[in-house]
């Protein structure tokens, strides 16, 4: 458990905002341009009537979640004899949300996992969207923030949660530099350009979306990287959760949402343009020449070295909870082989 409810709140509350997700939380703008159609996919006939299934995300619509919306376009679902409806999360979170059978899917984070499991919420991880953490802290070029030494006397914008601050702490630990010398600021989710253009020196962001974006304006940054910094950083974010009622009572049909979700991400790895096409055709808001380049980020990072896509490790699970609990940010460490499975994805 936390050590103590305000702790736990607070942290939930950040996790909800979407500061661990891998794309930005700032307000997608409309695309300068219009989104181009993609090709026509022949249609796939169910074989009988349709399970309609919901899958909640984290935050708004974003290439992290590509592998569902191509599931969905390219009939993989239809085929497995499902109809899946992706929502926003209302009402809750997407943890919430899954182990109340408001969503019997959702997109969440190794971390959140951690959290709800501690406060016995009944959700699993079923899959690894990403296989490594592609979040880390960013600078403008200009403010020579280039190791954690460097955060000394600079200001950091976040949102103001225990474990940004304990995070910072640590890399600066390494290097045997002062996290007292770093002024907190709660920016929220500010624009990065523009906290950074102003008081902010460096923020939390995620590479495969500010750190695009960042290449696209011209903007040049130095990006400290939290896995390659700190192993135990390295976890998985996102995650693909279910509750643990479905595994014991519908494993079947985590096991058809699994292969087709699973067909979705191989199909996003191998062809990042037409998938980031699907992503737009059903989140238009999203700026397209943002979305092929993120998409073309994330391609090799979806799978990186592991077996197959969507694998999880046990050290992983446990070196972030090993590294929760001896920065008392929990009171009591969870059991890694309940937290998450690999045992419905698609045999290889």
């Amino acid at each position: 458990m936390f050590k103590n409810r305000s702790l736990f709140i607070v942290l939930m509350l950040v996790l909800t905002l979407g500061l661990f997700g891998g794309c930005s939380a700032e307000k997608a703008e409309a695309p300068a341009e219009s989104v181009e159609p993609v090709d026509s996919v022949e249609t796939v006939e169910p074989a009988g009537e349709l399970q309609k299934i919901t899958v909640t995300l984290d935050w708004t619509p974003n290439t992290n979640h590509t592998g569902l919306y191509v599931a969905k376009e390219q009939g993989f679902y239809t085929e497995a004899g499902l109809e899946v409806e992706i929502v926003q999360p209302a009402g809750g979170t997407a943890e919430q949300l899954v182990a109340t059978d408001k969503a019997q899917f959702g997109i969440s984070y190794q971390e959140a996992v951690t959290l709800a499991r501690l406060e016995e919420v009944p959700v699993v991880s079923i899959a690894a969207v990403l296989q490594h953490n592609t979040s880390g802290f960013a600078s403008l070029k200009s403010k020579n923030i280039e190791t954690p030494k460097d955060f000394e006397d600079m200001s950091y914008g976040g949102w103001g949660s225990p474990i940004e601050v304990a995070t910072i702490k640590a890399l600066m630990d390494d290097v045997d530099a002062d996290i007292e010398k770093v002024e907190i600021l709660t920016s929220g989710g500010a624009d990065f350009f523009a906290a950074s253009e102003s008081d902010v020196d460096f923020s939390w962001v995620f590479e495969g979306w500010t750190g695009v974006e960042a290449k696209i304006k011209g903007v040049e940054l130095n990006y400290i990287d939290l896995g390659k910094q700190n192993k135990a950083l390295d976890y998985y974010t996102p995650v693909i959760i279910t509750s643990e009622k479905n595994i014991n009572e519908n494993s079947e049909l985590v096991e058809k949402f699994m292969e087709a979700t699973a067909k979705g991400y191989e199909f996003a790895i191998s062809n990042p343009t037409e998938a980031g096409e699907m992503l737009l055709a059903n989140a238009p808001e999203l700026d397209k020449e943002l979305v092929i380049a993120s998409q073309e980020f994330l391609s090799d990072k979806y799978q990186a070295e592991a077996s197959q896509w969507g694998v999880q490790k046990t050290e992983v699970w446990d070196n972030y909870t090993n590294w929760l609990f001896e920065r008392d940010l929990i009171a009591d460490k969870i059991e890694s082989d309940k937290a998450f499975t690999n045992a419905f994805l698609p045999k290889k």
